[in-house]
């Protein structure tokens, strides 16, 4: 079972790892929304994303970071 939008948490953990150089502070939700679809992991369709939940996913990923 792949990581669907609403596993915002799993999603943070996943980027941080394979991103580990980037401030999740200063990143576009288009980048954000690419590189999430782009996670191996990642299963769910591209255009059930929004801001709320890109936003959700960049708080936790800032969080993991802290």
């Amino acid at each position: 079972m792949g990581l669907k939008w609403i596993d915002t948490l799993d999603i943070a953990i996943e980027l941080d790892e394979k991103f580990p150089e980037v401030d999740p502070k200063t990143i576009r939700f288009t980048d954000l929304h690419q590189w999430v679809c782009e996670l191996s992991d990642f299963d769910d369709e591209p255009e059930r994303s929004g801001e709320k939940i890109l936003e959700a996913i960049q708080m936790s990923w800032i969080e993991e970071k802290d």
